[in-house]
């Protein structure tokens, strides 16, 4: 059996059992579920009737089957094969609502599609928009959709009380019961009890509420009166394209890029052992199946969708990443949008209890975009730029009239934390790279060898750079033993020049000296060559810089040798 990290059940390509499959697919789309207030919110927005908030909704979840579909898959450019699957985004609802205002939901359909085909473009330029999204963008997005996503949970659950408080205890205790009962089992269930956690506190939390008197009469009334098997109500869906809604919805799309490179690489790292770097292929597909996933909404008559960081931290959370977990969401979404009894049941589900599950989905994914982050090392300039997108993002929340200052056209694009944050951060970053030297060097000489000044050089230039600590580990070892091997053993005879070189998938040092060539054995010295030739030790020292660089080289013009480390980043 292949190794897996610890605290993982199932992993990406295993099969669970068809129960195993089925129930975490009902947990997924339980989850999902609470974003699907979105299409009703921006259906009302435009001053639409109910029947045309429906017919969203059940385009909602078709666009959201084809997009879990698209994202599980590995089928040519198209996929991540993670279960990153979408969901009706924050990304995409405040610029939704700025177009549904205007009475238009043609609007809301057609500029969905521009920014699901910006996104798809990107997805082709993300090679060589790296430098860009670094390790520290990537998990400040992840941080910043984790606490969104908290913030979401917590007005959901809070949001929907009155002004007399009894209302507002009863939620408090429904929404904190839930959120007990979800984090116990977690933490002390074992088997069954902790992967299916948030399945069981949703249901324990309904019971709860109907108890407390939170289940609606009505509301079950309509479950009981609606036909079993119903077409979706399609409503006369256009699309048109405003120009003056281009920069919201093409801020969204960038947004939610970094959001799916956030989720799969976040996927990625709770998925492999001993995980060390993003995988681009998988990022670059991931990207171009949600930018995919938009424009069939669009197209389809629904708001623009993007990769779940909730479905993602719920995988996490449970142990159960398999993406054949995907084909149970899409089909259990597909039977909702035809079967209007089964959809209604979830909106049975109390306001506060979904909002439990919410935010117990949000501590995972606030700390993966820690640890996302962290798995760099960090200069001023990468703290400054982590730290003001936080505070700027944490601010648009808590002061909401901080974006007054904005002219009026951009204030509803930049009053949420996610968008704001993102884009503090991504500003900061490119500022903060003028002036950032990518090779540097310094010259040491035989007499005045300080292996911690030789430390201090890496460490220093490894955290403005950004990178990997357990690479600047390895390169520390081999230049200070370099340095101290050529001259304890009388090799080099004169000043030695030390260059660093870093991109953001090499570093390459290299030691320029007088005198003779540096042996880099391939095989260790035996003990007998330790003790009886006179270069043993040196050549023991070569053996062991080899080791510990992915690529060594030694070579020499005139009268100046040099031995080079490669460390793959």
């Amino acid at each position: 059996m292949a190794h897996k990290p610890v605290g993982l059940i199932y992993g990406v390509d295993e099969t669970p059992p068809l129960g195993v499959n089925v129930l975490s697919g009902l947990q997924h789309v339980g989850l999902m579920s609470i974003f699907l207030v979105y299409p009703v919110l921006i259906a009302q927005a435009a001053g639409s009737t109910a029947e045309v908030a429906a017919a969203m909704v059940s385009a909602t979840l078709i666009a959201m089957a084809v997009g879990t579909v698209l994202q599980v898959i590995t089928v040519g450019p198209i996929g991540s094969g993670y279960l990153c699957q979408p969901s009706p985004s924050v990304v995409y609802i405040v610029p939704s609502l700025i177009a549904a205002r205007s009475g238009e939901l043609s609007a809301v359909f057609g500029m969905t599609i521009l920014a699901g085909l910006f996104e798809m473009a990107l997805a082709r330029l993300l090679p060589r928009l790296r430098p860009l999204f670094t390790p520290e963008i990537t998990g400040l997005v992840v941080l910043l959709a984790g606490i969104s996503v908290g913030v979401v949970g917590l007005r959901t659950a809070l949001g929907g009380s009155q002004a007399n408080m009894q209302p507002a205890q009863i939620d408090l205790l429904l929404g904190l019961g839930t959120l007990a009962l979800m984090v116990a089992l977690n933490v002390w269930g074992r088997g069954w009890l902790r992967v299916f956690s948030v399945l069981i506190g949703l249901g324990a939390g309904c019971l709860l509420g109907g108890a407390l008197g939170r289940l609606d009469a009505h509301d079950i009334a309509r479950v009981a009166t609606a036909p079993v098997l119903a077409v979706p109500a399609w409503g006369p869906v256009g699309w048109s394209f405003d120009t003056t809604l281009v920069l919201p919805f093409l801020i969204a799309s960038v947004a939610a890029v970094l959001k799916v490179i956030g989720n799969v690489t976040t996927a990625q790292k709770a998925s492999q052992p001993g995980w060390v770097r993003a995988d681009m292929r998988s990022i670059s597909r991931g990207v171009l199946a949600d930018g995919l996933g938009s424009v069939a909404a669009g197209a389809l008559g629904a708001p623009g969708i993007n990769s779940s960081t909730g479905a993602v931290g719920l995988a996490t959370a449970t142990g159960v990443v398999s993406r054949r977990i995907g084909w149970s969401v899409a089909l259990i979404l597909l039977l909702f949008a035809f079967v209007p009894k089964l959809g209604l049941l979830f909106n049975l589900i109390p306001r506060p209890v979904l909002g439990a599950a919410l935010v117990f989905s949000s501590t995972f994914i606030i700390i993966n975009g820690l640890l996302i982050m962290t798995s760099r090392l960090l200069d001023a300039r990468k703290t400054l730029v982590i730290g003001l997108a936080i505070v700027f993002g944490l601010a648009v929340e808590i002061f909401p009239g901080l974006v007054m200052v904005l002219p009026a056209a951009l204030q509803p694009s930049f009053g949420n934390s996610l968008v704001l944050g993102t884009l503090v951060g991504l500003g900061l970053n490119l500022l903060f790279r003028i002036g950032l030297r990518r090779s540097v060097s310094m010259t040491v000489t035989p007499g005045a060898v300080d292996p911690a000044a030789l430390e201090q050089f890496l460490d220093l230039h490894g955290a403005a750079w950004g990178a990997r600590s357990d690479v600047i580990v390895r390169a520390k070892f081999n230049l200070v033993q370099s340095i101290e091997t050529l001259v304890s053993s009388g090799v080099a005879t004169g000043p030695l020049a030390i260059q660093a070189a870093f991109d953001e998938f090499n570093l390459d040092l290299q030691v320029s000296y007088d005198g003779l060539d540096l042996e880099l054995p391939q095989q260790r010295p035996t003990v007998d060559e330790l003790i009886d030739s006179d270069d043993g030790e040196r050549r023991l020292a070569g053996f062991l810089l080899r080791s510990f660089a992915d690529r060594v080289t030694s070579r020499r013009s005139g009268p100046r040798a040099s031995v080079a480390f490669h460390f793959d980043h």
